[in-house]
């Protein structure tokens, strides 16, 4: 059988990167015999780190060869159908969904988060494109309501999680060892931060800093800032701490998928921005206060049963530290909460996969 993934690979996006480790352990996990190419913007790097075939993203000529070759396209996951942060990721990833629909190869939509949409013509390609896939898995409610706000109502649509909650802490040694190389204070709570550059807005930097001022004084913790994705995190992290007085630990990456979840689960507490490491808090079961940039991130706190601190657009201070104490004050609490929730949660992200096989056996 041979499959073609389709995503935001390659790019360094901690988060994309292991959403694809995800979905590749979980396909191979049922059928260790599978052929997977994926698409990527460095195949180099993408096929020596996850041993698969790698396409470049613009070479529709090879593209069109894998998919003619193809039993399934997968796409996803992650929001690659949005046009919030970008317009013309959205005609692309439709594009390569376009092309297998016309080589008759079945295309599942696996575990995405749908939307934001503007605009009439972009809403009607949407619809008319996703109408003619097979199946389609949604991390979330919200992209629920947002496929049916499009019409979009031919495949078969079910309600799962993000691959990357199917993952699991394999060793929390590898995170030390990078925080004592960081020279972070080991003797002290830590709460770390994942931060992201954002239309060169400089509130929420600025409420970040005296956020983190505020805890590593009243609560005594060091400050530990985690890059998702090196190439723009790294760079708004130093400005955040160049913000504040007491300035903080600034990892500079980059980390695979393994170093990121072991980082984060030597912390107490995570403020992010980043939905992946919500994500990784989460399968590490590490509170944590999510910052909204995009509507995936409350979509995803409201799965963890809390809502958002605030939107990055309009953030207090006020309401930042607040949140973060009260949590502080409820460490304990708040893990056995999560704990009791992740199970679902991993089960409902490993039925993806096997609605991508099941789909395979039906052609």
């Amino acid at each position: 059988m041979n499959i073609v993934v389709s995503g935001y690979y390659g790019s360094g996006n901690g988060g994309d990167e292991a959403m694809l480790y995800s979905i590749l352990s979980a396909l191979r996990e049922k059928d260790e015999k599978l052929n997977i190419a994926v698409i990527s913007s460095n195949p180099k790097e993408t096929a020596k780190k996850h041993g698969v075939k790698s396409i470049f993203w613009l070479d529709y000529f090879n593209i069109s060869l894998a998919l003619f070759n193809a039993d399934l396209l997968i796409s996803g996951g992650g929001s690659l159908l949005q046009n919030v942060t970008s317009g013309k990721s959205l005609y692309y990833y439709l594009s390569v969904i376009a092309l297998a629909e016309m080589l008759n190869v079945p295309v599942m939509l696996y575990a995405q988060g749908i939307g934001p949409i503007y605009g009439k013509c972009a809403r009607r390609i949407m619809k008319f494109i996703g109408n003619k896939t097979s199946v389609i898995t949604v991390r979330d409610e919200g992209s629920i309501k947002e496929l049916e706000s499009l019409e979009i109502t031919k495949p078969q649509i079910e309600c799962t999680a993000d691959p990357a909650l199917s993952l699991t802490v394999k060793n929390k040694n590898i995170g030390e060892e990078i925080l004592q190389k960081a020279n972070a204070d080991m003797g002290k709570k830590k709460i770390g931060v994942a931060v992201r550059e954002w239309k060169n807005w400089k509130l929420y930097k600025e409420v970040l800093a005296e956020t983190a001022d505020v805890l590593k004084r009243d609560l005594d913790v060091e400050i530990v800032y985690i890059p998702m994705q090196k190439s723009e995190d790294v760079f708004a992290a130093r400005e955040v701490a160049s913000l504040s007085q007491t300035g903080g630990v600034i990892l500079e990456g980059p980390y695979n998928t393994e170093e990121l979840l072991s980082i984060i689960a030597n912390m107490d507490l995570i403020i992010s921005i980043r939905l992946h490491a919500l994500i990784f808090a989460a399968v590490a079961n590490v509170p944590m206060v999510g910052l909204s940039y995009d509507p995936k991130v409350g979509r995803f706190m409201k799965s963890m049963g809390e809502t958002v601190a605030g939107h990055i657009e309009d953030l207090q201070a006020e309401t930042l530290i607040n949140t973060v104490k009260e949590k502080w004050e409820h460490l304990e609490s708040i893990k056995e909460k999560n704990a009791k929730l992740m199970p679902e949660l991993r089960e409902k992200a490993l039925k993806n996969a096997e609605f991508a096989l099941g789909l395979m056996k039906k052609v």
